[in-house]
């Protein structure tokens, strides 16, 4: 006999050309109870392989943050779990939501952060987002976000950015809110291996310290090259 999910579980997932990897993406989603897909203007097959996959297809503007809204906006779980189009869950990622959900709705989760490549530079930075988020309370998009949809709404939701909108919903989400489940988030190496393991680490730093001083997510998002 099946058992039935404790929650009622809505997984959101923004793209833009995401073909390549969505389909190992949404192939891991099959526990849930919704599966949203945002798109914001793809001319690949991201559409049509989100639409057989079975998942719900709302069509936006681009911009990731406008794109996670408007799905939070469309999905009827209880949880949200918003999900990059190229991380793929690991085994038992159902089972640790709903152990999760059970301790009560006031905690957000991510998971463990995982990268699809098997050199050590993949094992290094693997290691290095353990620190900053153990130091930091700092998970990255990449890494899933797990939260109620009451929580989400009091602090008002992804805010409509261009870059660094995962960022500044984990600081209003704050460390004592935040906890990172023990599964595996295993996401695509492609644009480290593309640019480079130091250029684009080193990339993805620097916007980070100047979102913290204050610079605009659209300036951030020039410089990155979004």
């Amino acid at each position: 006999m099946q058992l039935t999910p404790a929650v009622r579980l809505s997984v959101i997932v923004p793209t833009l050309n995401a073909a390549d990897g969505l389909e190992a993406t949404l192939a891991t989603l099959s526990p849930s109870d919704e599966v949203i897909v945002v798109d914001g203007g793809s001319r690949d097959a991201s559409v049509a392989l989100a639409r057989g996959w079975g998942a719900q297809v709302v069509e936006t503007a681009p911009g990731r943050g406008g794109q996670l809204a408007a799905g939070a906006g469309r999905a009827s779980g209880d949880w949200f779990l918003f999900l990059h189009a190229d991380t793929v869950l690991g085994p038992g990622w159902r089972a640790a939501v709903d152990d999760h959900a059970a301790g009560g709705a006031e905690k957000a989760a991510c998971f463990r952060f995982g990268l699809d490549d098997a050199s050590p530079q993949a094992r290094r930075l693997e290691r290095w987002v353990a620190v900053r988020v153990a130091l930091l309370a700092l998970p990255y998009g990449d890494q899933g976000l797990l939260i109620h949809r009451d929580l989400y709404a009091r602090l008002g939701g992804y805010r409509p950015l261009p870059l660094m909108e995962d960022v500044d919903l984990v600081r209003r989400i704050g460390r004592r809110r935040l906890t990172v489940l023990p599964v595996r988030a295993e996401t695509s190496a492609r644009r480290w291996r593309q640019d480079g393991w130091l250029a684009r680490s080193a990339r993805n730093l620097f916007c980070l310290a100047l979102f913290f001083v204050g610079v605009p997510a659209a300036r951030i998002a020039r410089l990155y090259g979004r």
